[in-house]
């Protein structure tokens, strides 16, 4: 066909879901730094919904290619089972036995416990993976959240991964459901491609293919985009068929004619802009159902937009020991070295053959004295995943100990506090102004995590097990791929506002509003959401780089919050307390 026509090795707009060919934006690494996240979790939910052929099944496959050797993976891809078809399938792909046509749910539960107690003694890690579990049926899902309940003293044994359309959060919302809705450790919609990240798409495939050159013309990939919606499988279909269009008729490139002749072919009657306000509409529904859910730790379409890299979040506890505050000070030349629970600063304490001198006042001077790659080197640095949200807990004046189990963000919740799993740059980080934990990554493959408890505008102070480190941002870039999780305090509101809603939580969000921009709350219906509110919510999210949609989701309810910082709150600016 085509292929030997454009100088093609394969087809490169194929519909079968070849990790090869998945092109990661900023949206899709955040969706599998989520997936990847509930991997290295300690137990609970993890849910990743999105649009049919947004390539959330491609991402499944990317998942299970990057999978670590301790991990026991049980993948169901018809999730329409009864509960003890899926236990008994669960079973099978773990390998354990259980004699054969039983009926009994005791037996094949206790089956898998024994398994997974004694994956668990080996260091091995078992997840579930549930392709398409909008498809699950109530009583299967109750099921499933009874299958956390198998755990040790100190862990879960089970980490679940659900993957599914937006129908998904609507299945959770249900009353009945509504303990396992709160299980949920992190949540993610994947929305369609951006008209910069469609193009980017194109290209990635064209190139995988084996041709470098672009096939198509810049008005066609708008075309693309316009017929499309962004969506991954309909941008697939409409290329293939623009590319074999350009072939019949003896062409070396596709022209806007040609891709907008393709698109109508494949799509009919149905054109692009409405694909997308569909999936507008579809995507403020989910995202104000899932914040009804209850879980606060999710990432709402307004932070899509300005993602600039890719994020693996943090997981938490993994049992190992932290230092106590009076733990002994570094013998390495550091900077700004403070014990944990300390605000003032000592004076460093300089290794064998540095000069003695005192550590000055100005950050170019305090800068550069220890190297990132000797910190992380030294055998006797706490950087393991407890002692960083040890440090990030002692920054709200908490003891991450005091709660004796639980994950860190279900202890968190317990304070009144919310994790927030990000991807971004020190810009952003700045704008938050809060504690973050990042995760280091040095070339051996190594992983470290520390708490950035203070932020200059060339600097950043890191501390890992109490041990506070101020080094150059350009160094910590080295070893950071932009991702961080950070706690918040959420406001009492009980959904996600959009325009014509009314109640306290409009009320709310007038106050908030009227506190950071001066105007006055107005006399008559403060409590309902109009287009003037919008406007204004809209004047806040372009002022935050956020996506001006009007949608007030947790993006916009984390930038409402840290925009002023109360008393009492953490900052990583100095010249705030």
């Amino acid at each position: 066909m085509y292929t030997s026509h454009f100088g093609l090795t394969e087809f490169p707009f194929s519909i079968t879901p070849d990790p090869r060919y998945l092109y990661m934006s900023e949206r899709h690494r955040e969706a599998l730094a989520h997936l990847l996240y509930g991997v290295g979790d300690g137990g609970g939910f993890v849910q990743l919904t999105g649009e049919v052929g947004t390539g959330k099944t491609t991402l499944c496959r990317s998942l299970l290619e990057q999978l670590p050797p301790h991990v026991d993976v049980a993948l169901i891809l018809n999730p329409r089972l009864t509960a003890i078809e899926l236990l008994a399938t669960v079973c099978d792909e773990l390998s354990i036995s259980y004699p054969p046509g039983t009926a009994s749910v005791k037996l094949l539960v206790d089956a898998l416990y024994r398994h997974l107690l004694d994956a668990h003694a080996r260091g091995r890690r078992t997840v579930l993976i549930i392709d398409e579990a909008q498809s699950l049926a109530a009583q299967v899902l109750e099921q499933i959240r009874l299958l956390t309940n198998l755990e040790t003293a100190k862990e879960k044994l089970l980490q679940i991964i659900l993957i599914g359309q937006p129908e998904l959060t609507h299945l959770l919302n249900r009353p009945r459901l509504r303990q396992l809705a709160q299980r949920v450790t992190a949540r993610y919609h994947l929305l369609p491609l951006s008209k910069a990240e469609t193009r980017a798409y194109i290209r990635h495939r064209i190139e995988v293919a084996g041709r470098r050159e672009m096939l198509l013309s810049d008005a066609a990939m708008r075309q693309v985009h316009g017929f499309s919606g962004g969506v991954p499988r309909l941008i697939n279909v409409i290329c293939d068929r623009a590319l074999l269009g350009a072939y019949a008729q003896n062409r070396d490139h596709v022209d806007a004619v040609t891709a907008r002749r393709a698109a109508k072919e494949v799509l009919g009657r149905i054109t692009g802009s409405r694909y997308a306000r569909v999936f507008r509409r579809i995507s403020a529904v989910t995202v104000v159902g899932a914040a009804i859910a209850g879980t606060w730790i999710f990432l709402t379409p307004e932070q899509l937009a300005q993602l600039p890299r890719s994020e693996r979040p943090l997981s938490q506890d993994n049992g190992v020991p932290v230092p106590s505050a009076n733990e002994t000070a570094p013998t390495l030349p550091v900077v700004n070295t403070r014990d944990n629970g300390r605000q003032g600063t000592e004076e460093a304490r300089l290794g064998a053959g540095e000069q003695s001198n005192a550590v000055a006042t100005s950050e170019s001077d305090r800068v550069g004295v220890v190297k990132l790659a000797d910190v992380l080197a030294e055998p006797s640095l706490r950087s393991d995943k407890t002692s960083a949200f040890v440090s990030l807990f002692s920054r709200w004046r908490l003891d991450y100990h005091r709660a004796k189990s639980g994950l860190a963000c279900e202890r968190a919740r317990l304070e009144g506090l919310a994790c927030l799993f990000k991807v971004g740059t020190w810009t952003k980080l700045r704008r938050f102004n809060l504690p973050a934990i990042i995760e280091l990554a040095t070339p051996t493959g190594g992983k470290h995590y520390a708490a950035v408890t203070a932020l200059e505008r060339q600097s950043a102070t890191l501390e890992f097990g109490g041990r506070q480190f101020t080094l150059d941002a350009s160094e910590i870039d080295l070893f950071w791929d932009g991702s961080f999780i950070l706690l918040w305090k959420p406001p009492p509101l009980s959904t996600t506002l959009v325009a014509g809603m009314r109640g306290r939580d409009v009320e709310w969000l007038r106050q908030r509003l009227s506190e950071l921009d001066g105007r006055p709350l107005p006399g008559r219906n403060p409590d309902v959401y109009d287009d003037e509110l919008k406007e204004r919510v809209m004047t806040f999210q372009r002022s935050r780089s956020l996506l001006p949609d009007g949608i007030v989701g947790e993006e916009t309810l984390t930038n409402l919050t840290t925009a002023r910082h109360d008393p009492g709150t953490p900052s990583l600016s100095s010249a705030r307390p």
